[in-house]
């Protein structure tokens, strides 16, 4: 019988969401399931979903940094007429195959603001005469919440709805308590897969990152700080300032802006938008500069370089943080705050992470594969 899984997921400025669920997505493809992604947001073009049968919802973003409110890809304000729209597309989505798995990325350990949507798709789910198995996929690092009702709603929902909950980490490196006070109540359904990703890309053509410093951000739309230091960071780095410097601006950064910082760029500073061919390009640098989301974390782990991050922390947002922090600890990369980021500070701490003895700590990828083994483990010994 051909397993069939349903996978939920919606990124509002990142990418990295929908990067981990295509990823799970196909490891379960590639063990024989039929797989749907209902995605909430554009796939970005640099994501290839092969095998998955694609559900457009509805699309929304956040309208900011603060993750507070929501908005439609034209910046117009959701209403409840769009929000019943929503919850129907999903509901019929999920109800149009006999699906034995459903899979909500980060929610109910995020995106609280897609309650309205996922409770009724949730309810749906357990009401079919044959019950799917329910799973959630988290990172490993959740954002903390200022109010702790928030923490506890998350895991009364986890234990109201769900089987599994998959945490993509190597444990000996975080855990989930290491960001979720409550999560001794739902340690019996916790599973820790490893790191999901890289997936495989294409290869650097040319010369191209060879000996380079790569400056990377991502989607890019909350990435200015970062990229307006590194236009000017390079002339002022004792230790990188006569290597090419490449940076690579994301497709959420507008045609105009990209086009100023292109006009912007000294000599010896190259500005191309984001590629696909970014893992094997770190693999031949010498220095990755970056913010600190999970999947480019993962490339630059993979690829073995020293690295500065440059955590998102705007909005009191401390995932990104608490991650880069963890590599430091490890040995793997030098942290510059992105507050009052100037050229002179980066440039320091380009210079710092030159001078890195790389630690030889290994961390556990395959996350993708293992979800997928854990499961289809959970579905043969439920049915």
């Amino acid at each position: 019988m051909t397993v069939k899984a349903f996978i939920h997921v919606q990124h509002l400025l990142g990418t990295g969401h929908v990067v981990r669920a295509a990823a799970i997505g196909k490891a379960l493809a590639a063990k024989g399931a039929a797989v749907t992604l209902a995605t909430g947001n554009k796939i970005p073009p640099t994501l290839d979903t092969g095998p998955l049968d694609i559900v457009e919802l509805p699309a929304c973003k956040s309208a900011d940094a603060t993750f507070k409110s929501l908005v439609t890809l034209d910046n117009e304000p959701i209403d409840e007429t769009w929000k019943s729209a929503r919850v129907k597309a999903s509901i019929q989505a999920f109800s149009s195959g006999d699906y034995d798995l459903l899979l909500t990325e980060t929610y109910p350990f995020g995106r609280r603001q897609l309650d309205f949507e996922l409770t009724p798709l949730l309810e749906a789910a357990k009401k079919n005469p044959k019950p799917p198995l329910i799973a959630t996929s988290i990172r490993d690092i959740l954002v903390r919440k200022k109010e702790a009702w928030k923490e506890k709603w998350m895991a009364d929902q986890a234990l109201r709805f769900y089987d599994r909950i998959l945490v993509h980490s190597d444990p000996d490196f975080i855990q989930l308590s290491d960001s979720f006070p409550f999560a001794d109540r739902v340690e019996p359904l916790v599973r820790y897969t490893g790191y999901v990703g890289p997936e495989a890309r294409p290869a650097a053509q040319g010369d191209d990152g060879r000996d380079e410093l790569i400056i990377s951000c991502g989607g890019g739309a909350v990435a200015a700080p970062l990229i307006e230091a590194a236009l000017n960071a390079r002339s002022l780095s004792h230790k990188a300032g006569g290597t090419i410097w490449r940076l690579l601006v994301g497709h959420d950064v507008g045609e105009d802006a990209f086009q100023r910082y292109r006009q912007m760029a000294p000599a010896g500073l190259i500005v191309e938008r984001a590629r696909r061919d970014f893992p094997d390009l770190l693999k031949r640098a010498r220095l990755s500069v970056s913010q600190a989301g999970y999947n480019t974390v993962l490339d630059v782990l993979t690829a073995g370089l020293p690295a500065v991050f440059v955590p998102f922390a705007q909005a009191d947002e401390t995932e990104q943080t608490q991650r880069a922090e963890a590599l430091a600890r490890h040995g793997r990369a030098v942290v510059v705050s992105e507050a009052g980021l100037t050229p002179a500070r980066l440039a320091a701490r380009i210079d710092d992470a030159l001078s890195l003895e790389l630690s030889p700590h290994q961390v556990q990828l395959g996350g993708a594969q293992r979800s997928a083994e854990i499961l289809l483990a959970d579905l043969k010994d439920r049915f």
